[in-house]
């Protein structure tokens, strides 16, 4: 396993490549609503991409022995988890969207996604988006030079499923990012405390939470890519690219904000 400990000047790029992730992100939400569609939301992103002189990686990218991957974003609906194809198909009042997409500046990539209520959602569906946003912020409190992978992996894990009878995805992890697309190490949303590789400085991870309102296997459907939890089921995702610092995590994309209090 190679982890990528960043230098100070790598760590300056990164933060300016995750400033303009967050602002392409805060300048498409007002578009997002029911009748607007996953492919126009996509062009959208694409075009301020473009804009700010940075590229859209995940285009023609391919793992394995997958098809390349057709477009700037994931646009995930509903069941489907992560790696969702645009469509022009119009999103329809009570849907989950997830938007999920890496972005490269000068050279360095950060990674970042969110979940949105498209109208008004089902109870269950705004709990769901809150907890897996809570997750997130329980997780990152871990993210601390000396803790190891699967102490973050742990507490993300109780505070989903025990404490919130909610499920963590098993199939999709987060990862290490930055002169890659997917770096080392892997970052599951499960697993045993004092497991797993030791935090150190100059780590940069893409940490994200991905959570189901039941258990499920996640399926890969025939097109390659779209991971979905079945029909009947939901997903949510929040995802940041976090720095770890002397001093404990520092977020790259994304901005530290109060969430509503844990029971």
């Amino acid at each position: 396993m190679a982890i990528y400990i960043k230098s100070p000047w790598e760590i300056e790029k990164m933060a300016k490549t995750g400033q303009l992730h967050s602002q392409i992100f805060a300048q498409i939400e007002p578009h997002i609503r029911p009748g607007v569609s996953t492919y126009e939301l996509d062009q959208m992103i694409l075009e301020a991409i473009h804009q700010v002189g940075g590229k859209a990686p995940q285009i023609g990218y391919r793992a394995g022995g997958q098809v390349p991957y057709p477009s700037a974003t994931c646009m995930s609906v509903d069941d489907v988890v992560v790696h969702g194809f645009p469509s022009k198909r119009p999103l329809r009042e009570g849907q989950l969207l997830k938007i999920d997409f890496l972005f490269t500046y000068d050279g360095y990539t950060t990674d970042m996604a969110r979940t949105y209520a498209i109208g008004k959602v089902s109870p269950e569906a705004e709990r769901l988006m809150r907890v897996t946003e809570e997750a997130f912020w329980v997780g990152l409190e871990l993210l601390q030079p000396g803790k190891r992978i699967g102490d973050v992996a742990a507490m993300v894990q109780d505070f989903v499923e025990r404490q919130h009878g909610l499920w963590c995805i098993r199939e999709m992890v987060g990862h290490g990012v930055g002169r890659e697309l997917h770096e080392d190490p892997q970052v599951p949303n499960y697993g045993e405390p004092g497991k797993g590789p030791k935090l150190r400085p100059g780590m940069t991870l893409a940490f994200e939470p991905m959570v189901a309102l039941y258990p499920a296997k996640m399926v890969i459907l025939a097109d390659g890519w779209t991971a979905t939890v079945g029909k009947g089921n939901l997903a949510a995702h929040y995802e940041n690219t976090v720095l770890i610092t002397e001093s404990g995590p520092r977020l790259l994309t994304g901005s530290q904000k109060s969430v509503p209090a844990r029971p």
